[in-house]
């Protein structure tokens, strides 16, 4: 069962949900605010299940402005910020090791996050929007274990995963999932079952 919680990023205070389960733990972001992404979003939850069927921690929750967290929208900058407080509740709770998964808008600010300024020892992304949002200031991401996109996904397109994937980590594991667009819509259970064959 999840419990709802809720902390502080720049004085506003989020809402998420938390599972308690080993001393590994994920915080787990949410698709585009402006486009109706929360901690609800059925890829997020496909996400989260994921994780708390391999024995994770899990810790979901809505960027500012979303649902019932305070603030606004802060083109990625503030949820950046929220992300990080994010990743301390889970260390403040005495997770012991910690992933940072991101969904689209998610996985793109989840990029942004220095491992210096947070304790993300592994990041994982789905469907990271590189057709529309600006990647470029993303380089290395040394924590950076998996990528998995669709191979209908216009939004996330394999071939400009893969042209990015030597810059951010030679090393990462890349999944394309054959018929998934970016919703991965009847292909929950697919997605689920590469995340579990590789976390």
């Amino acid at each position: 069962m999840e419990e709802k919680i809720s902390f502080k990023s720049d004085g506003f205070q989020l809402q998420g949900r938390l599972y308690r389960a080993g001393k590994k733990g994920v915080v787990i972001t949410h698709p585009h605010p402006r486009y109706g992404g929360d901690m609800y979003n059925p890829v997020v939850e496909t996400i989260t299940q994921a994780f708390q069927h391999q024995g994770y921690t899990t810790l979901r929750f809505d960027f500012r402005g979303v649902g019932n967290s305070q603030g606004s929208y802060d083109k990625g900058i503030g949820e950046r910020r929220d992300a990080c407080r994010a990743l301390a509740y889970l260390e403040q709770i005495n997770i012991e090791t910690i992933c940072l998964a991101g969904y689209s808008f998610g996985a793109w600010v989840n990029a942004q996050v220095h491992p210096d300024n947070a304790p993300a020892t592994e990041m994982i992304m789905v469907s990271p929007p590189l057709a529309f949002m600006d990647f470029g200031p993303i380089h290395e991401m040394a924590n950076l274990k998996l990528v998995v996109t669709g191979s209908r996904d216009d939004i996330a397109p394999a071939h400009m995963i893969q042209e990015q994937l030597p810059s951010w980590n030679p090393a990462a594991q890349f999944e394309i999932i054959p018929g998934a667009d970016h919703f991965f819509s009847g292909y929950a259970d697919v997605l689920a079952s590469t995340l579990m064959a590789n976390i």
